[in-house]
């Protein structure tokens, strides 16, 4: 039997910590923490090799806690350890006294796991349950990529392993062989309302963990000489998942009585529990004294130096490595292959790597696929665990592009907040958008993404940069640009791309500054706003309007948000004052954009919208679903006289 009263004693005194700092916050998981305070006791003072004055170190074990109401356990031996926070080149030290500032306004220690605001010790924010794990399979591909032999460890909840991503996630590092992932259920037998379905008890848990091809350790996760064993032992040719038996509220009487969840104790009831620990620390003859365990096993440094830019190269050197050249002699291409070009172009830097969710013959990532190999992750028919993934594979220094249909990114809005949150560098491209996609019908069609990504294009990250930019190319040019400039801005993107073949709207040599838009026609009787697929139909409009009605409109091109609207308005204001949006999207897109932007103008430009209006259906060619919403070429041009007409 090994010695263990130095930890033992550092279990009692992390325990009084979590107890007295949620008791001061007025808020927290105390019990929860307390769950976990020997595996984590366990992992921050002997397991991990790490060092808490370098916590951006690459080579460092990394700690994800997907159960992230359990911070305040992390936070307590992070403080006692001394660990750093901040930002790279502005680092401060924290002190054990400072884990009582949990969920203060001006404290680093929020009240779940947040890299963000300086807390650099995870890699990702945490707390909306079942996401943990496949952040944890990111850093692990990260690693691979860079042939680190770091370790990811990653704690969950019993109750959290209802979540589907969880399963996900767990098949996922199985298909990649990511055995340097080790998964921890925390099994307490409780959740926040009631106890767990008998669905996630520990032995049901250990049944389905042997099923998807795991080596299943069950522990006691209070005693030690179950828990290093369990966490030090490598898998060898499978992956490992720890079952850590435990007691939800450990050490505290007044916790075990009922399920305690998510309270913490009054401010009279902190003698009595510093009083229950203390007889823990004597049935484990250890003192009840603060006592300094420090560190071991600390990572030699390493750094991987940037390169400078990433470049795709010019245009039709990258349609040509993957075959396109007779489209680019054509001169038409849809964006989801340019997309595709760009993303192979791409990866000839090391720093790029690849996701797609089982349609790389879709969204033609397949090109990276084929050609780079070691880094393109196939993370097949679940888009929530790809999100978070690509998460991990941010935080491992690289920059990931994950594609899919933009129908199913939105399977993962939830994992796409919790990337903002993170301020993760993640690129997603969604193919197949609006209505253009005609045969296949509305279960495959993205018509409601332009709103949501708005949304997060218009919120702020601490640095003030958005939180998200959405690309919205309209040929195979621009999207080939947009794509570079991707990899080029810092911060989340999403690129919506189309099926359709497109005729080339620009040439070869043009840029796609962020944030900007094309005056594509110049005319003078109103405006013509447009995006992606539906600048085609707009144009086709514009020529229509002169030809029929001798209208002269002017045709713009947006192809980012959030968009600088100015000079949108003072086209818009010299042309008799009239905007016409024109979209095939719900609400909430470039028509909101430039209306909020002209409502708060002096200029009294006039802005109307076309916009997807009704649940689509399926037809043969885009211009049948088109006529069907109202949103074809001759709605377009009705729209535009009728908006003249009421001008003069």
């Amino acid at each position: 039997m090994a010695d263990y009263k130095d930890l033992q004693q550092k279990v009692i005194q992390l325990s009084k910590q979590i107890v007295k700092m949620c008791t001061e916050a007025g808020s927290g998981h105390p019990s929860t923490g307390l769950s976990l305070v020997h595996i984590v006791t366990a992992l921050m003072y002997r397991v991990m090799r790490y060092d808490v004055r370098d916590p951006w170190n690459p080579a460092a074990d990394r700690l994800v806690l997907s159960e992230g109401h359990a911070v305040p356990v992390v936070y307590a031996a992070y403080c006692d350890l001394s660990g750093v926070v901040g930002f790279p080149g502005r680092p401060s030290e924290l002190r054990f006294e400072d884990a009582l500032t949990l969920r203060a306004a001006d404290s680093v220690l929020d009240g779940h796991p947040n890299p963000a605001i300086g807390f650099p010790f995870f890699d990702s924010a945490t707390g909306s349950l079942g996401q943990g794990l496949s952040t944890a399979g990111g850093l692990a591909c990260a690693a691979r990529v860079d042939k680190l032999d770091r370790r990811i460890y990653c704690i969950m909840g019993d109750g959290e392993s209802r979540e589907g991503q969880v399963w996900e996630a767990l098949d996922f590092i199985v298909d990649h062989k990511l055995f340097n992932v080790t998964a921890i259920f925390n099994c307490n037998g409780q959740a926040q309302s009631d106890y767990v379905s008998p669905q996630q008890s520990a032995d049901t848990l250990k049944r389905k963990l042997e099923a998807y091809g795991y080596e299943v350790r069950v522990i006691d996760g209070h005693n030690f000489d179950d828990i290093f064993p369990a966490l030090a032992t490598p898998a060898k040719d499978r992956p490992v998942a720890i079952i850590a038996k435990t007691v939800k509220g450990w050490g505290v009487n007044e916790f075990l009585h009922s399920n305690y969840h998510g309270k913490p104790l009054k401010a009279d009831q902190l003698p009595q529990a510093f009083a229950d620990l203390d007889a823990k620390a004597a049935e484990y003859g250890v003192g009840t004294d603060v006592i300094k365990v420090d560190r071991l096993q600390i990572p030699q440094a390493v750094r991987h130096a940037s390169v400078g830019k990433y470049s795709a190269g010019t245009f039709a050197e990258g349609c040509a490595s993957v075959g396109l050249t007779k489209m680019v002699e054509k001169k038409e291409m849809s964006t989801r292959r340019a997309y595709g070009a760009a993303l192979n172009a791409l990866g000839s830097d090391s720093r790029i790597v690849a996701m797609d969710g089982d349609v790389k013959n879709s969204t033609f990532a397949e090109w990276f696929a084929k050609n780079y190999a070691d880094r393109f992750f196939e993370a097949r028919i679940a888009e929530q665990n790809m999100v978070s993934a690509a998460v991990g594979l941010a935080a491992g220094g690289k920059v990931p592009f994950a594609s899919t249909f933009g129908k199913f990114i939105m399977r993962a809005a939830d994992q796409i907040e919790m990337a903002a949150v993170t301020n993760a560098n993640i690129k997603l491209c969604g193919s197949h958008t609006g209505i253009s996609l005609a045969a296949d019908g509305p279960s495959q069609m993205a018509v409601a993404d332009v709103a949501f990504f708005r949304a997060y294009a218009h919120t702020k990250k601490a640095d003030g940069t958005p939180a998200c930019r959405l690309m919205l190319p309209s040929d195979a040019i621009s999207a080939y640009k947009l794509t570079e400039a991707m990899a080029n801005v810092e911060g989340m993107c999403y690129m919506r791309t189309h099926r359709p073949e497109v005729p080339f709207l620009y040439n070869e040599d043009e840029a796609f500054p962020l944030g900007g838009f094309k005056h594509l026609i110049d005319g003078e009787d109103l405006v013509i706003v447009a995006s992606g697929y539906m600048v085609h139909v707009a144009k086709a409009a514009v020529e229509k309007l002169e030809k029929t009605t001798g209208l002269s409109a002017s045709l713009v091109d947006v192809y980012g948000l959030p968009l600088e609207t100015d000079e949108i308005l003072q086209i818009g204001d010299d042309c008799r004052g009239q905007i016409l949006v024109v979209e095939d999207n719900y609400v909430g897109g470039v028509y909101d954009e430039i209306a909020t932007a002209a409502a708060a103008s002096d200029l009294g430009v006039r802005v109307e919208g076309l916009v997807l209006q009704s649940i689509p259906k399926s037809a043969r060619l885009p211009e049948e679903v088109l006529s069907m919403v109202h949103l074809g070429v001759d709605d377009v041009v009705q729209a535009a006289q009728r908006m003249f007409d009421q001008s003069e």
